[in-house]
């Protein structure tokens, strides 16, 4: 009905949101790992660190998140997240169906 908006949109409504769901996840696993001293050989932890420690990492060469020792960059990522779940996503794809109306 929409051609190609109404394709887009499914899209990224349907994997791109699940998606960054599932990541906000992992990022929340990956700080709440960061308390204790897990195993560095588990393949799990590995994969955790391997999925968000990128991100971290973008994240604090980009801006001061280190606040009296505590890395608040898993903080940064999750308003991140949020931001592009409840805000732009709906709002792109309102964009990509109605126009700049």
């Amino acid at each position: 009905m929409y051609g190609w908006a109404g394709l887009v949109n499914f899209f990224l409504f349907n994997l791109i949101s699940p998606l960054l769901g599932l990541y906000f996840w992992v990022v929340i696993i990956s700080a709440l790992l960061s308390w204790f001293s897990p195993d560095p050989y588990n393949p799990l932890v590995r994969a955790i660190y391997g999925l968000t420690e990128p991100v971290f990492d973008w994240v604090r060469e980009h801006l001061p998140v280190l606040f009296g020792g505590i890395d608040l960059s898993p903080l940064v990522v999750i308003f991140v997240i949020e931001f592009i779940q409840l805000w732009l996503l709906p709002n792109l794809g309102y964009v990509l169906i109605y126009g700049f109306a």
